[in-house]
């Protein structure tokens, strides 16, 4: 019988260079050495370091589970000692994201946003990871709901057996903490009510109703609610494994070919559409963005990742690409207005209720 292995995805802005556009690479390479002593002393299967806009990716396979007290503390120190080497080139924000002075169990609830999954690996075992900058957690849920709900974009839930049976959705509130399942189809435009407001709630988990295998899972950390204060946008994680009872890569990444608007941009505060860019351009400049999403894939061989393979860096996505800058310079031009600014209830966290109690007692009733 073959073992059960988890793949982690855990991710953290401790430092930008310059800015807030991109990681420096002195921080990859000392969160390798990190992972590696790791990896020696058996905590690890194996492990992939990357970075998305200015956040660093920590990848690892291990047979520790879902929020492994080892696994998390060895990323929990991949983000300290490279805070250190951020720290000493003075990036900007250096450790941002580490909101907490002592590691306690996992992560979670700590500022690194987490997506793990433990599952039993197939005959091929082909997962696509995807990161995203300049964003909330809210954002994959127009993408998951394309790729595991609609049959215009994934082909396999009308004509493949396995999937035909359709997936079930984990959603979860994000600021009450609860979470409430959805049968789809039979409960789709239950779940459309919810993950049409994607500031509050986000598609956490995604089952296969044919055979209960996960098929994908996100981040779904808001760093305001956790920290109380704005420090930086969520910039979300998401896994999702593919093919067989599973859709195809291509309809996993096909609803990227629509770079729909995402919360997140300049100071977190803004509306802007989420670009598919290869790793090499996810560096956001343009007013901090715009938003950026990469996908990562990787074969699993028994809990080794073969791979990675940049999925947006091919010329079908030029288009989506244009298009996102087209409605980032529409967007641009509305300025301090809504729409591109949040509305009030998501201004929560920045200077405005600082505004609001300054002038409170210059506001008068009208007669």
């Amino acid at each position: 019988m073959s073992k059960e292995i988890t793949l982690s995805v855990i991710k953290a802005d401790i430092g930008g260079w310059v800015g807030h556009s991109r990681i420096h690479p002195d921080l990859i390479e000392r969160a390798k050495e990190v992972l590696a002593e790791g990896q020696k002393r058996g905590d690890i299967l194996d492990f992939h370091v990357t970075a998305a806009g200015d956040d660093l990716q920590l990848i690892m396979t291990h047979t520790q589970g879902d929020d492994s007290p080892k696994v998390h503390q060895l990323a929990w120190n991949a983000f300290e000692e490279a805070t250190q080497v951020a720290k000493a080139l003075k990036l900007y924000g250096a450790g941002q994201d580490l909101l907490s002075d002592a590691f306690s169990d996992n992560v979670r609830g700590m500022g690194p946003g987490v997506a793990e999954m433990t599952f039993v690996e197939r005959k091929s075992e082909p997962v696509i990871i995807f990161m995203a900058d300049k964003t909330a957690a809210g954002a994959w849920n127009l993408p998951l709901y394309r790729m595991f709900a609609d049959p215009f974009n994934t082909a396999g839930l009308v004509i493949s057996p396995s999937m035909h049976k359709g997936f079930r959705f984990e959603v979860q509130d994000v600021k009450e903490h609860k979470a409430i399942t959805f049968d789809c189809p039979e409960e789709m435009y239950d779940l459309l009510v919810f993950i049409g407001a994607p500031a509050r709630y986000a598609v956490k988990r995604v089952f296969s109703r044919n055979t209960g295998e996960i098929a994908a899972v996100s981040s779904t950390e808001r760093l305001s609610l956790i920290a109380g204060r704005y420090v930086g946008k969520d910039d979300p994680v998401l896994i999702v494994r593919c093919q067989s009872q599973f859709p195809a890569v291509g309809e996993v990444l096909e609803p990227f070919a629509f770079p729909h608007i995402v919360e997140g941009w300049m100071r977190g505060s803004h509306h802007g559409p989420l670009m598919p860019v290869a790793l090499h351009e996810a560096n956001p400049s343009r007013f901090d963005g715009p938003p950026r999403v990469v996908a990562l894939g990787f074969q699993i061989a028994d809990g080794r990742l073969v791979g990675p393979v940049d999925m947006f860096d091919d010329p079908s996505f030029d288009e989506a690409r244009r298009l996102a800058n087209q409605a980032a310079d529409y967007l641009r031009r509305h300025g301090p207005f809504e729409p591109h600014r949040l509305p009030m209830e998501e201004m929560e966290y920045t200077t405005m209720p600082e505004v609001m109690k300054r002038l409170g007692d210059r506001w008068t009733p009208i007669e």
